[in-house]
Formats: C-alpha cells, structure tokens, sequence
C-alpha cells in the first residue's frame, strides 16, 4: 500500500502558491536554483574525491523546480546546462544524462502522476535510458573503467534496478521537501 499512496495535495498547494507569483519571480527562483545545481555539479572537478558526493545534489534544485512548474524545471535545466558549458564543460556529459535528467524527469512525474510508485519507475526508467545513453551510444564510461561495453541482459536489468532505487530515495527526499518546506518561502 505504500507505494500506492497519492501525493499530489500539498504539490498542489505549492504550484498554486508557485503560480501566484509574477513570472519574473518564477523566472528568478529558476536561476537562483540552476545556479545551486550548477555549483553543485562542478564541486566534482573543482573538489576531487569528496566533490563528486556532492556534484549528486545537483538533482535537489532541478527537481524542486520541475515540482513546482514543468516549464521553470525546464528553463532551470537548459541554463544549468548552458552554465556548465561555460564553468565546468567536463561535468556537461554527464549532467544532462544523469543528474540533471533525474531531477526534471521526476519533478514532471510528481506533476503528471498521482501515484508513488508510478513516480518512481518513471524517473528510475529516464536515469536506465541516460546511462544506457552515455555507455552504449557515447561510450563514455560513466560507471568507472571497469564497466562492460557489451550489452548482458545482468548488466542492464542491474543498472534499470539501480535506477529505481536511487530514484526512489529522490522521490523520497522531493515528498519530505513537501512537507518540510514553508509554503512562505516560495
């Protein structure tokens, strides 16, 4: 029961509330926000080691926006990838197709489903497609030197397991931001 539980009623209130204000205040939280994924993601080049943990927040700020409007997620992914290219250009590759692509692709599904579970395979499905992407099409190693070029069904059902579950802790965290955030702020 618990992955079918609804979670659209204080969304709902925090995109009316969102919605109320001007669209040169929505336009300035989105920037605030592409800025804070923008630091977060180049904290893996500029700190080696301890940066790369906190380069994975970068999802926080782009699925907080993407929750309260699909057009402000948007903007905030596109000038968080348009920043990247100009202050951190290694860490371009892998934000739009992980970090990044996690944060909008579930803030959307916060929008369009109503349901938990449906949220987290949603979001867990466009994080499998963003690696399969960097490792099969790019052939960039995102998973480290020693992950497989070839295509085993262990492998990709291992990474679509591992999506979900990362997933999950994001949808997790984006609810507990719900319901923790003062409505006040927005």
């Amino acid at each position: 029961m618990y992955f079918f539980q609804t979670i659209t009623d204080q969304l709902k209130v925090f995109q009316i509330g969102f919605m109320r204000r001007s669209k040169s205040q929505q336009l300035i939280l989105g920037s605030l926000f592409s800025l804070l994924a923008t630091i977060f993601q180049s904290a893996g080049g500029f700190l080696p080691g301890f940066g790369y943990f906190i380069s994975s927040l970068a999802t926080a700020p782009i699925l907080f926006c993407s929750m309260l409007s699909m057009t402000v997620g948007c903007l905030t992914y596109l000038l968080t990838n348009l920043l990247l290219l100009f202050i951190q250009p290694s860490e371009l590759i892998i934000f739009p197709f992980i970090t990044g692509l996690l944060g909008i692709s579930t803030g959307i599904a916060f929008t369009l489903f109503k349901k938990r579970l449906s949220i987290i395979l949603f979001g867990g499905f466009s994080l499998s497609i963003g690696i399969f992407l960097l490792l099969f099409v790019f052939h960039f190693p995102v998973l480290g030197p020693a992950s497989s070029q070839t295509i085993s069904l262990v492998f990709l059902v291992s990474i679509f397991i591992f999506s979900i579950l990362y997933n999950w802790i994001w949808t997790e965290f984006g609810i507990v931001l719900l319901k923790k955030f003062p409505l006040s702020i927005i």
